[in-house]
Parts: structure tokens; sequence; C-alpha cells
């Protein structure tokens, strides 16, 4: 059974941004669920060896806290073994095990994993069944359309698949792996996903405004929206989006209150082992829009430390 959600809009998995102090923040902001950072299967089991033997858990890997619940946990890679044991290792500190089909890049391709994992039927319906049989726990899934416009409608299979096995929800990005994040998203594939499947829906791709998110609801009758880089550096669009969806308004946010909510970004870090260069990342995402940004980003981009950060930040308030 899958956990209740506070709000039809998810925060996604993204590399190096779906840090465990965003998460937290777009929690607090009205996310209805929030997804770490994808992790490779294999790092999870050498990880696990490792901190057994010092007496902890994968949470000293695999950063989160409580508050952020429910809290869905992204996995790839396709080796049927570690598959298990890193799903029996993760399972007990995350609510939700979703596993990734959908990555574009060519270094999580290339090991057959992400996105190329959508033309491997077979595989893929190994790896649903291994998934589904090692946990307890709800098991969720995220693609893409297809991998080339070719085979763009490859989704419709693994759909199937997905639930003959067990999978609980699918997000769709209805883009192909080789578009990556260029072109428009297709909803009208989630839309055709939506007719196929009894599983609920997740649509994502393209949603950077509270108008955005009610369009893809609207249109394609998906049941919760995934937001990915229109998130980035703005954790209030998920209080928007509620605020939105049920009064068809919402507040708008100042340059000042962009600034506040980095800091207070940066105050959560504090909590977690976030590496300098992510954190410089976030901030860069942050000033997006503001006046004089591309001159803060420049100043960003070369500090040392986060006493540098916080002077640049705070010499926009001036």
């Amino acid at each position: 059974m899958l956990p209740k959600f506070s709000s039809k809009a998810f925060l996604a998995p993204m590399a190096g941004v779906s840090d465990p102090a965003l998460r937290l923040q777009c929690k607090r902001a009205g996310a209805g669920l929030v997804v770490t950072e994808f992790t490779s299967i294999h790092s999870i089991v050498a990880k696990q060896a490792q901190l057994q033997e010092k007496m902890k858990t994968i949470q000293e890997f695999i950063e989160y806290s409580d508050e952020e619940r429910p809290l869905s946990v992204q996995l790839f890679g396709s080796d049927l073994v570690a598959l298990e044991k890193a799903a029996k290792i993760v399972e007990p500190f995350f609510d939700i095990i979703d596993y990734n089909m959908g990555c574009p890049a060519p270094h999580i391709t290339q090991q057959m994993a992400g996105g190329a994992l959508l033309q491997e039927i077979n595989l893929t319906q190994q790896i649903f069944s291994t998934l589904v049989n090692a946990v307890k726990k709800p098991v969720t899934l995220k693609i893409r359309s297809g991998v080339t416009d070719a085979n763009r409608l490859l989704f419709r299979d693994i759909a199937e698949i997905a639930e003959d096995e067990g999978i609980k929800m699918i997000t769709l990005h209805p883009r192909t792996v080789s578009q990556g994040y260029s072109g428009t998203a297709d909803r009208t594939l989630i839309k055709e996903l939506k007719e196929i499947s009894n599983l609920p829906i997740v649509g994502n791709g393209d949603i950077t405004t509270p108008e955005d998110a009610k369009t893809m609801l609207d249109d394609t009758g998906c049941d919760y929206v995934m937001i990915g880089r229109g998130a980035m550096g703005n954790p209030f669009l998920f209080e928007q989006i509620n605020d939105y969806l049920k009064t068809g308004s919402y507040p708008e946010y100042s340059f000042r209150d962009k600034i506040d909510s980095f800091f207070e970004y940066l105050h959560l870090t504090r909590q977690y082992k976030i590496k300098f260069a992510n954190i410089k990342g976030q901030a860069m995402r942050f000033t997006r829009g503001m006046r004089g940004g591309s001159k803060m980003r420049s100043e960003i981009s070369v500090s040392k430390d986060i006493g540098e950060l916080e002077r640049i930040m705070n010499d926009a308030y001036k």
C-alpha cells in the first residue's frame, strides 16, 4: 500500500540537487512526496559492508530526516543479485522504493541502467519481480517514454509489465532518452498511460508554474505531478501549486524572500554532509531571476567556503 500523500505535487529525484536539506525545505513548503537522489545499488551494497563494521546504518550514506516522510529512495542498476541486496538494505529506512528507468545520462545508460533498460523487456520484468519480492514496502517506477523517437511508445509495454509484477505507481517523463531535456515533454503520452493503466500515474516534465501543474492534471488525468528543474532554488512552488489547485490563486515571492529561503536552506545543510560544490550549485539556482543575479552567480562560482557564500547573499539585501 502506498502511504497517504498530503498534496498532489512531488519533488523529483535530481542528482546533486535533491539533497536532504532541499528535500526538507520542499516538504515544509507542501511537497506531498520527496525522493532521494538516485543511488547505485552497487554503492549501497559496498557501503553497507563498510558501515556494518563501524556499527552504523545506511542512513550515514543516504542521509535524511524523519520530517521528510513519506520518503522515497530511488535506486538504479540492473544486477539482480545486487538489486535484491540493496532493496533489503534500504527497506527499513524508507517508505517507498522507487526504481529509475528514466535517467538519460550516458554514464548511466552505458552500464545498462536508467533509460537504457526501456528496450530490455525481459530484464525489466526480472527487475520488477526481484524488487517486489525482495521487500514489503511499495515499489514504484520512474520512466521515460522510450529510448529514441522510433520507439517512443516503449512505456506502454513497460507499464503493463510493471502492473503485472506488482509495481504500485508510475512516474512518466514523456521525453525519450535521446531527447535528454531538450524539446518539450509530450503530455499526450501521460494521458495515454493513464488511460491504459490501473496504477496511480505521476506526470513529470516542464512544470515550472502552478498553472503548468494544473494544466497537466487537467489535460492528462494523472493523479499527481512531479517537479524537477522547476523546484531548483524555488521551494515556494509547492505551496503555490497547492494554493492554486485549492483556490485558483497563489502568493508571489520577492527577491528578498528567495534570499531568505536560501539562508533557510543553508541552515538546514548543517545537519548533513553535503559537498560545498553542491551547496554552491544550489546558491546559483536560488539567484535565478534576481536583480543582479548574474553578477552574484559569478561571485558564487569562485567562492571557497560557506562564509563567502553568506557574504555574497547578504550583500544582495543592500
